[in-house]
């Protein structure tokens, strides 16, 4: 199957098989920074945009997205070297391997939460595993990446 998808603004012609999901073809079409995790949706390392919107790219099948937006890691890397700062900064950086995830999650936060309180950061963010840092330093970087903008 080939399908026409809008990638990091740009549209790209993919070719995938009927059965695979997002992750499996954009690693493919060379978006190294989706990472694979659980396979379940459980981590959100995988975590991509869609139309604005964090969604889990190993089970979002490629054939749902023609028509939609998909943002990844590469499409905004001036805001992710921004985030990656204020988790450096807060000592949360470890080995870095749930933070492109991380990074697409709290674009996705700041698209749809205004002015979000503790308790709805941490809600939106419930999925994000982390198995290097803990939690409260990425909450410190969150609101700090918030009040920046």
């Amino acid at each position: 199957m080939k399908a026409v998808i809008n990638i990091n603004g740009r549209d790209r012609e993919l070719s995938f098989e009927p059965h695979e999901n997002l992750l499996e073809v954009l690693r493919r079409y060379g978006y190294s920074s989706i990472r694979k995790g659980c396979d379940t949706t459980s981590c959100s390392v995988c975590t991509i945009l869609i139309d604005d919107k964090p969604v889990h790219s190993c089970s979002y099948l490629v054939a749902r997205a023609e028509g939609h937006k998909i943002t990844t890691v590469e499409g905004v890397e001036g805001e992710a070297e921004k985030i990656a700062n204020l988790l450096i900064d807060e000592g949360v950086d470890q080995c870095g391997y749930c933070s492109p995830g991380f990074v697409m999650t709290l674009m996705g936060l700041k698209n749809e939460l205004k002015n979000p309180t503790d308790e709805e950061i941490l809600d939106y963010f419930m999925g994000n595993l982390c198995r290097c840092t803990g939690y409260v330093g990425q909450l410190t970087a969150i609101k700090k990446y918030l009040e920046v903008k």
